[in-house]
């Protein structure tokens, strides 16, 4: 395994409830309790509004689009995604939150059509429907099959990672994490006798200590280990400092990988000793289309996220990324000047790399000192 390379593809945040349910052929019950809409149509209706029918109900694997070809044609050994809804029938809202999200479990095939080999549930959505719609969210995704971390029937389970097995005997360990900048509620954390997330207290030294901890004691020689961590606000592309600070702790503990995602665009990108730091994803399926307000952030643009690293070292040996564009409620490939501007973006965000246009029309990082140029 040593000289091997491993593919891994990583996205933002994967919200299949909502707008997105109710297009599928399985909708659930429509009713919100939003301050402006009160029934999940209204966002499939933004959404034509914008780009015409959607011609609901539509297949399972619709909301992935083109990002099922990209890979068909990437073959990754290991698909890790944030799924940021519940997917549950319980009708009980969580209050206190403007915002809920559910899928209904009979729609798990438009999950399972992209194959993840784990979905990570440290998220501020996972409870929308209480601890009722979490332990049916876990009862429904362990049934179809699928991995899940960062969420459990208590606070061993949710902290516990992943782990997904390569030929001939390597594994890739996903940690998952939450932080109460992306809006997880305190009361969400699992305890010894409560379920819930596996909710950071804080970004302090400490606890990156602690789950550098779990790390060591869950790792053993020659795994991948990727930690995937739900912070941060929803938009703009500052990057606070205690966050830079946590996800370097976390290298420096172990992690050779750091998956960011709760932002609605991709934020800065970094390598810092060899691993790659994704700080923000962005979003990747929801149904935002059509909604005003942030415009200048292009949400209407995703990125699938492709990380090559060296099995025996995880070491960064290799980053491309897939410009997608969403259209009714679809992934399609990204016109080339929306590439140019992602490029142009992420290049001029992230401090000590350089972010280039491929000729395949994937963008791609190269390390760089940004004083050299």
């Amino acid at each position: 395994m040593a000289d091997r390379a491993v593919t891994l593809f990583l996205c933002g945040d994967v919200m299949l409830g909502r707008g997105v349910d109710q297009i599928l052929p399985h909708p659930g019950d429509p009713a919100l309790r939003e301050d402006h809409v009160a029934d999940a149509r209204s966002y499939v209706a933004l959404a034509e509004a914008v780009n015409g029918p959607v011609p609901a109900p539509v297949d399972a694997s619709w909301p992935w689009g083109e990002a099922l070809r990209v890979l068909a044609d990437a073959a990754p050994d290991v698909r890790i995604i944030n799924l940021e809804t519940s997917v549950t029938r319980c009708a009980g809202f969580a209050p206190g939150k403007a915002v809920h999200y559910r899928m209904h479990p009979d729609n798990v095939t438009a999950l399972t059509a992209a194959r993840p080999d784990v979905c990570v549930l440290a998220n501020n959505h996972v409870l929308d429907f209480g601890r009722p719609g979490l332990a049916e969210t876990l009862s429904t995704l362990a049934r179809a099959g699928l991995r899940t971390a960062g969420a459990g029937r208590d606070a061993t389970e949710a902290f516990a990672p992943a782990v997904v097995p390569l030929d001939p005997a390597g594994r890739v360990l996903v940690f998952a994490l939450g932080a109460a900048s992306s809006g997880i509620p305190s009361d969400w954390a699992a305890t010894a006798d409560r379920p819930g997330v596996a909710r950071l207290p804080d970004l302090s030294p400490e606890a990156a200590g602690a789950v550098a901890r779990r790390m060591r004691s869950a790792g053993r020689p020659g795994d991948v280990t990727v930690v995937s961590v739900h912070w941060g606000s929803n938009w703009g592309y500052g990057v606070p400092r205690d966050q830079i600070r946590f996800a370097h702790a976390l290298v420096d503990g172990g992690a050779d990988i750091v998956h960011g995602h709760s932002s609605h665009h991709p934020r800065p990108l970094e390598v810092y000793r060899d691993r790659l730091i994704l700080h923000g994803c962005g979003d990747f399926i929801d149904d935002y289309e059509g909604i005003s307000g942030y415009e200048k952030y292009r949400d209407d643009l995703r990125l699938a996220y492709l990380v090559t690293v060296e099995a025996g070292t995880g070491r960064l040996t290799g980053l491309r990324m897939v410009p997608l564009g969403v259209r009714r409620m679809r992934l399609e490939p990204a016109a080339d000047r929306d590439r140019v501007w992602l490029r142009t973006t992420l290049d001029r965000i992230s401090a000590g790399v350089r972010v280039e246009l491929r000729p395949d029309r994937t963008l791609t990082v190269r390390p760089e000192a940004r004083a050299a140029r």
